[in-house]
């Protein structure tokens, strides 16, 4: 299984029964650089994660097979998910559902319909977050250093960069940053993961503040 995406991008994985808000969002959500993989319902979604393992969640409420409720429930009881960031949307918006919702394990709860750049901004919200705690986590000693080759060096530029994806930017936000194309930071990204035999983002940010490099 992998732990997130092996590539340079933030990985999604968006569920829904609604085959045209699924088109929708994904579109939107890919165009602002992201990665989004779909399922149609909880039981699709678990399946999916038994390969791959995406940086965030973005879940309907109901839904036919195994609706929101009960698929948070199975992601927060493994250990190898409970710590990806959930954002409920539902048509649901009374303070009883959002209560409910919150409850049951999601971090973000979203009425439809939504304005496509308030979903943006909470997901690039929580993964801000979940970047934050994480490099608590490795500062408190609850997770192993990461084991990289010793003699690995990166070039100034690639040393920007690590510090950047180290505060959980997206590429986009980098390339913004940077005053460059995304495309030159996803370059930057993927020879790093090739020099250090990393797997992935998370791995790459956990390795350079553990290491003093952001």
């Amino acid at each position: 299984m992998k732990d997130s995406t092996p590539g340079d991008q933030k990985q999604l994985l968006l569920i829904d029964d609604d085959p045209n808000l699924i088109l929708l969002v994904k579109d939107y959500l890919e165009f602002r650089g992201y990665e989004v993989n779909t399922a149609g319902n909880g039981r699709e979604a678990l399946d999916m994660l038994e390969d791959t393992i995406p940086d965030m969640i973005i879940c309907d409420v109901m839904m036919p097979e195994m609706d929101g409720h009960a698929f948070v429930r199975h992601v927060r009881e493994n250990p190898s998910t409970e710590w990806i960031p959930i954002l409920f949307l539902s048509a649901k918006g009374q303070s009883q559902d959002r209560v409910k919702g919150l409850n049951t394990g999601a971090d973000v709860y979203m009425v439809k319909p939504f304005e496509p750049e308030e979903l943006v901004a909470q997901v690039e919200s929580s993964l801000k977050q979940a970047s934050r705690l994480i490099k608590q986590q490795i500062k408190g000693g609850g997770s192993p250093m990461i084991q990289v080759p010793f003699d690995v060096e990166l070039t100034p530029t690639e040393l920007r960069v690590v510090q950047f994806v180290a505060r959980g930017m997206a590429n986009r936000e980098i390339a913004n940053e940077l005053q460059v194309s995304q495309r030159t930071i996803e370059s930057h990204v993927s020879n790093m993961l090739g020099k250090t035999g990393l797997n992935n983002r998370t791995e790459l940010a956990r390795w350079a503040i553990e290491n003093n490099k952001a």
